[in-house]
Order: structure tokens, then C-alpha cells, then sequence
């Protein structure tokens, strides 16, 4: 997958993996439509750490939660 090009396909992957890699429970919660190609680059940034990490204590995910909260359309 080529994640250097902005498109719904990349965006849709991406948060997809997160929530596997987190192991999110409420699925519901962060989906690919809430998100747009203009926070294309931050979304891609926090992927990429979620990536790289085996583990993440409660205050990092809820970290990340708050980050992807704010990324979503219209906030």
C-alpha cells in the first residue's frame, strides 16, 4: 500500500489499522467517513506511531482517541 498518496482508499486502511492495532472496542466510534483527505497528513502521522508501538498504556490510547477526535470532519 502506498500511504504517500491522499486518498479515501489510504484513509479508510489507515484507520483501520489503527483500531486493530489499539484493539478498539466500540468500532462505531472511529470510522474511515469521518475523516477527510485535509488532515490526510496527521492521520498518516498518528498511523505511523500506532504502527511502531507493541503496546500502549490507557493514557496513550486515550491520547490518540482525543487526537483522532480532533482530526474528524467538522470539528
Amino acid at each position: 500500500m502506498n500511504l504517500t498518496e491522499k486518498s479515501v482508499e489510504n484513509v479508510e486502511y489507515m484507520i483501520e489499522q489503527i483500531k486493530e492495532k489499539l484493539r478498539v472496542l466500540n468500532l462505531g466510534a472511529i470510522k474511515p467517513s469521518h475523516f477527510n483527505e485535509e488532515m490526510y497528513e496527521e492521520l498518516k502521522d498518528i498511523y505511523e506511531h500506532v504502527m511502531k508501538r507493541n503496546s500502549f498504556s490507557p493514557n496513550e490510547m486515550q491520547a490518540i482517541a482525543e487526537e483522532l477526535g480532533n482530526l474528524r470532519k467538522g470539528q
